[in-house]
């Protein structure tokens, strides 16, 4: 599997002398805010080519995959089709994983950052609203107990959900407290 792994990543970073000089356009363009259609289409190719090629260590070769934009200007994938529950893992761990791989591949292949969202079956989507729904039911009963909620400890995007959701109600504050894996949102009610 490990030999397998490697070949991949070859033949993926096989292609990478001869786009180098396509990103370098790319990122002339980022840094000026002015990225084309064509930038945003050579971008989602690149993840997609990626994703397609780590899926198929998974067995997965019947892949759809949407893409879209973001309200933050994020450049969302959302990829379904054939059986990813494995690809989502226990409370989002291996999507997370995903997520990650992806995002450091096209920073370090494109020499700058740009948001790439990876999403299986709109999970991150249904997710979001789950902590939406979970934060504004904590500050609820931290402003009826006139006290502070603890929530479960959640991952830095997870958190940052949480956070935007209460930014706007005044009733309560909210920061985060403890260490990573651990580390948690506290929703204090504060006079208002």
């Amino acid at each position: 599997m490990e030999d397998e792994l490697l070949e991949a990543t070859d033949v993926i970073t096989a292609g990478d002398a001869a786009t180098d000089d396509e990103f370098s356009l790319v990122r002339e363009h980022f840094e000026a805010d002015a990225l084309t259609d064509e930038d945003m289409d050579l971008i989602a190719d690149t993840a997609i080519s990626l994703i397609r090629e780590l899926v198929l260590f998974f067995g997965e070769d019947r892949l759809v995959i949407d893409e879209y934009d973001g309200d933050e200007g994020e450049l969302i994938l959302d990829l379904s089709g054939g059986d990813l529950a494995v690809l989502i893992g226990r409370h989002g761990r291996t999507l997370d994983a995903l997520q990650m791989i992806v995002s450091s591949f096209m920073s370090n292949k494109m020499k700058f950052h740009y948001p790439i969202v990876v999403d299986i079956e709109g999970y991150k989507s249904r997710r979001k609203e789950k902590l939406e729904s979970l934060a504004r039911s904590a500050a609820a009963r931290a402003c009826r107990q006139h006290g502070s909620v603890r929530l479960a400890p959640m991952n830095a995007y997870e958190r940052r959900i949480v956070h935007l959701a209460l930014l706007g109600d005044d009733e309560v504050s909210t920061h985060s407290e403890g260490e990573e894996p651990e580390r948690r949102v506290v929703v204090t009610y504060v006079r208002a």
